[in-house]
């Protein structure tokens, strides 16, 4: 007997929820998980189980938060405070990318 799991990802096929997906019938492109250097698969799986986000995933999750936060301000001194704010962490962001890139 199916696992309960399995039988409602069996359902769901049956009723055609998968049918629409990108990408199907087509390989999955592991290319650049690959051309990720093990040590750093490894990291990031353990951080992962640990629910720790890495330092780029963090600040893309806060700009997305504060960015949540502008949409629904009406004050206007604090929706320059979330500009400033958003602009800040997204400096961080590319800053970060940088230097990742030079290493």
């Amino acid at each position: 007997m199916p696992k309960a799991v399995d039988l409602i990802i069996q359902q769901a096929m049956e009723r055609g929820e998968f049918d629409d997906l990108p990408g199907k019938g087509k390989p999955i492109d592991l290319t650049a998980y690959f051309d990720t250097p093990e040590e750093v698969r490894i990291a990031y799986a353990l951080l992962k189980s640990a629910d720790i986000l890495p330092e780029e995933a963090a600040l893309l999750k806060d700009i997305a938060r504060l960015k949540d936060e502008l949409d629904s301000c009406e004050d206007e001194s604090k929706r320059k405070k979330l500009h400033k704010a958003i602009e800040l962490s997204r400096m961080k962001f590319n800053m970060l990318m940088e230097r990742r890139k030079s290493r």
